[in-house]
């Protein structure tokens, strides 16, 4: 039985995924179940995050986000197991009932990108109705089920596109979005256009793509679309959250400054938290569940890719890895 792994020596620049060949499984535990995988989803591995949590392996294994037999749910970060494989052993403690009426591959598909868009807005900024929200990137995969969560709690929403493409895809949601600012010309203000709809007052919450530290002269290529730091600070409205994805943020004493005039606030998004302390084991279930509610009931409408077959995991991982797709790839079995 094959799986697939992360060669955890590689650096980004150098990403190396490799088909394995698996021992059969050990008898199974105490509250660990043997399951059945149907689909798994592709995302991003960070490298980073796994040095620093002192978890380097010489293969790490690849797909965390399943729907099998029965149950689904998000292998924990310490797993042993790759999800891009036919059966696994998972703890019964990080899985939730499947809804019958929802698809393997929209269950694989949703569940990480709900799971970052519950903490983001329900956990981080403490959205409520009437809210005004700018989520970056809103045609991404993420920034989707972001928009259809933010839709669900009467929030106003804005989003930007990075493409007339992604900018007429953004138009056609429903329920509407309030503004789409296309920055891919680089004439329009994401700063003006969130002022403009605000009438002045600027936004309540701020979910971004990742922010640019620099200015553009000092800034890799992928970030020059990507809005400036103190873009974000001046377009928050007071009290205002910031939730951000850039984990190497840096902000100087006149962006403190400014966000201390605002009574505003920073936070960071980084959903492996839920795994990362068991205390917080019965709020990430309810997340998982609630996920796999609002995808029966069709609040969630997944932004997915054609299905891949699990010979084409290797490339199509490799292409995530260099976040160079738009929608969720998600492996069928």
């Amino acid at each position: 039985m094959k799986g697939l792994y992360f060669q955890q020596s590689s650096t980004n620049e150098e990403i190396t995924f490799v088909f394995q060949e698996r021992e059969s499984l050990p008898v199974i535990e105490d509250n660990f179940v043997k399951l059945q995988v149907k689909a798994c989803a592709l995302s991003q591995i960070n490298t980073k995050l796994l040095v620093e949590m002192k978890m380097e392996k010489d293969f790490f294994p690849v797909g965390r986000e399943v729907a099998g037999i029965v149950l689904e749910g998000i292998l924990p970060l310490d797993s042993e197991d790759p999800g891009l494989c036919e059966v696994i052993k998972v703890h019964e403690h990080y899985l939730v009932h499947k809804p019958a009426k929802v698809p393997w591959t929209e269950a694989a598909g949703t569940i990480r990108d709900g799971v970052r868009a519950y903490t983001a807005l329900h956990y981080l900024s403490h959205l409520s109705p009437g809210k005004s929200v700018l989520i970056m990137d809103g045609v991404s995969a993420f920034g989707t089920i972001a928009i259809q969560l933010a839709h669900h709690r009467g929030a106003k929403v804005i989003s930007t596109a990075h493409s007339l493409e992604d900018k007429q895809s953004l138009e056609k949601l429903r329920p509407s979005i309030a503004r789409v600012i296309d920055v891919s010309n680089g004439k329009v203000h994401v700063v003006e256009g969130c002022l403009e709809e605000t009438g002045g007052l600027g936004v309540d919450i701020v979910l971004d793509a990742g922010v640019r530290l620099y200015s553009k002269d000092d800034e890799p290529a992928v970030k020059l679309q990507l809005p400036h730091k103190h873009d974000i600070i001046a377009l928050l409205g007071v009290g205002g959250r910031w939730v951000t994805t850039e984990e190497n943020l840096q902000l100087d004493p006149p962006d403190s400054h400014c966000l201390f005039l605002k009574g505003a606030t920073v936070a960071f998004l980084n959903d492996e938290v839920w795994n990362l302390a068991n205390a917080q084991q019965g709020k990430y279930l309810c997340i998982l569940k609630d996920v796999m509610e609002k995808l029966s009931a069709g609040v969630f409408r997944p932004q997915l890719d054609e299905p891949i077959p699990l010979y084409e995991a290797k490339v199509s991982m490799e292409v995530v890895q260099k976040n160079q797709e738009r929608k969720k790839q998600v492996v069928q079995f």
